[in-house]
């Protein structure tokens, strides 16, 4: 047998045990910055395989675990998964489904599930480094597995994420390439990709819109932020307006607290939300115009208005180089007629940070029942429908995370073979 084929047969071997962590992570997930439980069963298990270091707490709760292969050849592949679960009541009836409450988080409590697919990420890259580990003698080359915390973003004050984890521990040996996948609603089997920007450029917003307290019964006696905080909602989701409609904006207000109760007007309204924009080059105009429109409508109603921008996070860019290297090995886990060209998405990921670093790929893999349309994806008859990342609904098909792992391990033994050539030559 070749070390593919050998590889092959370990990836079915392991595959129930894939399924097994997935549902574990999935009834035990944890919040950004908070990923004990799930860092500890990943560098347990990453142990028990006898890699050759295993690195914890890096940026938080991340770790990375090192396979230096037997066979010689000095190449460096980074494989990257993220761990953190969102502040989501899951609603999908599964028997593993999470109860869990945050009752800590600031701004908390809060229900959280894995409705973004990363519990099935973990899953999938640890059994990658089982297969890859079980053949380590006839490894030609090393792989780095690489566990991230708060991909979607710590709490504001708190660091955390893929540039922490850079910051505090740059990779090591420093790969040639790395490559990730994230799971999402697309047709089961399928692999989307994109040439150039995949996903956009992200910021944190925080704006403050301050008045002064009074009673309910007396609005004259004080200043309410409520109004001017209500205009800035109606108002930021229009910016796109100001934007070349071939450029993809989009400013979201998710979440408004208050400092009142029903018969008090408030001293201040804080809303959060976020900016994304697929092409990079937009945000600094963009959020210049969000500033100047939440400052203005503040002042129109005696108020003043606080805007802090912060976890700025780079657009995910697949460089044509590297995507026309390393199709062929995504074509030969899922044939070529599984492979989409996908339309650019205002989703973000900080697996740029690796990316923009290093090198390499990131791709979406399908694992809903659906079709694709016009661009879109729509549900099968009969299926679950179509339920997008961070749904309360959130499904996949776990029979797709062996394709994962085979995803992983073709990428990696390809690129430690020479089949992938670097960006560079």
């Amino acid at each position: 047998m070749s070390l593919y084929e050998k590889v092959d047969a370990a990836v079915d071997a392991g595959a129930a045990q894939v399924i097994a962590w997935r549902r574990d992570i999935h009834a035990h997930p944890e919040l950004s910055n908070r990923e004990r439980r799930t860092a500890a069963v990943v560098a347990e298990h990453l142990r028990s395989i006898g890699l050759d270091a295993v690195r914890t707490g890096i940026g938080g709760h991340g770790v990375v675990g090192v396979l230096r292969g037997g066979a010689g050849g000095g190449r460096v592949v980074a494989l990257r998964a993220d761990m953190d679960a969102l502040p989501v009541r899951e609603a999908t009836g599964l028997d593993f489904a999470s109860t869990v409450v945050d009752r800590d988080y600031p701004g908390g409590p809060f229900p959280v599930a894995h409705a973004c697919g990363h519990d099935a990420h973990t899953a999938m890259l640890m059994g990658t480094a089982s297969a890859l580990a079980a053949e380590r003698e006839h490894l030609p080359g090393t792989v780095l597995f690489v566990f991230q915390p708060a991909e979607e973003g710590p709490p504001l004050g708190e660091e955390g994420g893929a540039a922490l984890m850079e910051r505090e521990a740059p990779l090591d040996p420093r790969p040639g390439m790395v490559f990730g996948i994230h799971v999402t609603a697309l047709p089961r089997g399928v692999v989307g990709y994109r040439v150039g920007n995949l996903l956009a450029t992200s910021v944190h917003v925080r704006i403050t819109v301050t008045g002064r307290q009074t009673h309910g019964s007396s609005p004259w006696r004080g200043i309410d932020p409520m109004p001017a905080a209500a205009d800035i909602i109606m108002t930021v989701g229009q910016l796109y307006r100001q934007v070349p409609a071939y450029h993809a904006v989009t400013v979201t207000i998710g979440h408004v607290v208050d400092e009142g109760r029903f018969n008090i007007i408030p001293e201040r309204v804080t809303l959060y939300g976020t900016v994304r924009c697929t092409i990079e080059s937009d945000m600094d105009d963009v959020l210049a115009k969000l500033h100047r429109t939440a400052t203005h409508l503040a002042q129109a109603h005696g108020c003043s208005a606080d805007i802090e921008f912060a976890q700025r996070v780079p657009a995910v860019h697949n460089a044509p180089s590297w995507m026309d290297a390393v199709r062929p090995s995504l074509a030969g886990v899922v044939g070529p007629d599984r492979l989409y060209e996908m339309p650019p998405t205002l989703g973000y990921d900080d697996v740029s940070i690796f990316l923009n670093a290093y090198g390499g790929v990131y791709v979406f893999l399908g694992v809903q029942d659906c079709e694709i349309r016009d661009g879109e994806p729509y549900p099968l008859a009969g299926g679950r429908g179509v339920w997008t990342n961070h749904s309360p609904r959130f499904y996949l098909d776990e029979g797709e995370l062996a394709t994962g792992v085979r995803l992983h391990t073709r990428v990696a033994l390809d690129y430690l073979t020479g089949v992938i050539s670097s960006a560079d030559g």
